[in-house]
């Protein structure tokens, strides 16, 4: 291609880049109001509330506050493989982003060839056989839509809508990933402190049925006491090999969300049953607290929320393209470079080729086709809206039911606390006045189960309230700091997207 066809193209190609986008047909888009009500209702707090900052507005690295949960929850998002194949996913929808993209430019190649022809003698017009050979050199472009009613700048949208809603699937990937870990660490510590609690008490059995066969031998104790005592060591025995196995179960769950085995460092430490060192009665998250009239527009930051908008947004480009289908179609064919008969003449002076060939499709009949893929188009859109209406409503009802489960369990917790203090005072009380003679050992294995029944249901509130601190931060859309980020993202490639097309 010679130097005075580049300039005889360039101002062409500028004329109709500036031809190309000049209508979008696409309605415009609105964010739906949210069928909810603007605030959810926030229950009374109880004293074990204290003012502290709200899940959806901090990182799980500031929400999580156990040092060996937070390394747990580090290797999960290493080497999840949920995460990974979500991580792959947006790598997938940037590059098919990435290729509609491309359709908004003109596809430019360069090409050569060489064309050897005999002509017969009969169709020659100098009556004898002929041999010609043609070589050319040529840059180009062909089939270059000029996009007057926005078919293609819709197309763009639609795949970039498409890419966010899987960005937006990924981040609530690892936010449901972190709650999973969680939630699979404190149900192991709560596991394990039952399996402790039991073996205490099958070792303290174990001693009274010692000190009853001993009484029994000299005469002090009857038979039907002895099996008394019996019976609950047999019980004892079952629950220890029962929390033995569930204890082995939840390290094969957490290993299986952490994608590795957890290292024995990062696991609870095991305490005393009932005190402060229990794994389940010290808090390994941060404290949710929420203020009276929080606005439910903070469910904007969730990412299933996020995701089904963004879909809800490329249904609505989708409507843009299929309306373009019913205008005029003008494509584009251009090339210019050089054509000579012999290879050595390819670039001397003279042999200069070019040619333009634009075309013009006009829909003028197609059995209802165009008017069927609109009419799908705002089907699909309807769809696309109600599910996102769906998607606000469980999310709203979600925190709902997280904030009332909050309201009382500080409440279930004091209330359980004391009823084990008083099973434990219950119990001491009634051993020491069987061993004086005063009590039958029927009134002592009472005391005993009611107080082994009441750590056990401690241990279960302890975890219920770790579990709803970790629930409340999963559904309240996670780490704010992330939903940030990533809106700031997706602002700035809409508007890198916005002025490439332009």
């Amino acid at each position: 291609m010679t130097l005075v066809h580049l300039r005889l193209c360039a101002p062409a190609a500028a004329a109709l880049a500036l031809l190309a986008g000049c209508v979008n047909l696409a309605p415009v888009y609105s964010r739906p109001d949210a069928p909810v009500a603007s605030a959810w209702p926030t229950p009374t707090a109880t004293k074990a509330d204290a003012p502290t900052p709200l899940a959806g507005l901090t990182g799980w690295q500031d929400f999580i506050t156990d040092a060996r949960l937070r390394r747990t929850v580090a290797l999960a998002l290493a080497n999840n493989r949920d995460l990974r194949v979500a991580v792959q996913n947006i790598e997938k929808a940037r590059a098919q982003y990435g290729v509609q993209r491309a359709e908004l430019f003109p596809s430019v190649a360069a090409t050569a060839g060489a064309t050897r022809q005999r002509t017969a003698a009969a169709a020659s017009s100098s009556g004898t056989s002929a041999i010609g050979t043609q070589y050319s050199a040529a840059l180009g472009f062909s089939s270059y839509e000029l996009d007057l009613f926005g078919r293609v700048r819709n197309l763009n949208e639609a795949a970039l809508q498409s890419y966010l809603s899987t960005e937006a699937t990924r981040r609530g990937t690892q936010i449901s990933l972190v709650a999973e870990v969680a939630s699979a660490w404190l149900t192991l510590a709560a596991d394990h402190a039952r399996l402790q609690l039991a073996q205490d008490t099958l070792a303290s059995q174990q001693r009274s049925y010692a000190l009853t066969g001993r009484m029994h031998a000299l005469g002090a104790s009857s038979a039907l006491t002895l099996a008394q005592a019996q019976t609950t060591v047999d019980s004892a025995r079952v629950d220890v090999a029962s929390y033995t196995a569930q204890v082995a179960l939840d390290r094969n769950a957490l290993d299986l969300l952490a994608g590795a085995t957890v290292p024995d460092d990062m696991l609870p430490t095991l305490g005393t049953p009932g005190t402060p060192d229990t794994p389940a009665a010290t808090p390994a998250s941060a404290l949710v607290d929420v203020p009276a009239g929080l606005p439910s527009a903070l469910l904007q930051q969730r990412p299933d929320v996020l995701a089904a908008e963004h879909t809800l947004q490329g249904a609505n480009a989708d409507i843009g393209a299929a309306r373009a289908a019913f205008f005029p179609s003008i494509s584009l064919t251009a090339s210019a470079g050089a054509s000579s008969t012999a290879l050595s003449g390819l670039f001397k002076g003279g042999s200069g080729a070019w040619s333009f060939a634009p075309s013009l499709s006009l829909p003028i009949f197609n059995a209802g086709s165009n008017r069927a893929s609109l009419d799908a188009a705002k089907a699909q859109r309807e769809i696309e809206l109600a599910t996102y209406e769906k998607t606000v409503q469980t999310a709203f009802r979600e925190v709902a039911d997280a904030l009332a489960t909050r309201a009382s369990l500080g409440e279930q917790l004091a209330a359980q606390q004391s009823l084990v203090d008083a099973t434990q005072k219950s119990y001491t009380l009634s051993n020491a006045l069987y061993r004086n003679g005063s009590y039958s050992y029927l009134e002592v294995l009472d005391a005993q189960r009611s107080l082994y029944t009441a750590q056990q249901t401690l241990i279960g509130l302890r975890l219920s309230e770790q579990s709803n601190r970790i629930t409340l931060y999963k559904v309240m859309g996670g780490g704010g700091n992330t939903a940030n980020e990533q809106t700031q993202t997706q602002t700035q490639t809409q508007a890198e997207t916005t002025a490439s097309a332009r």
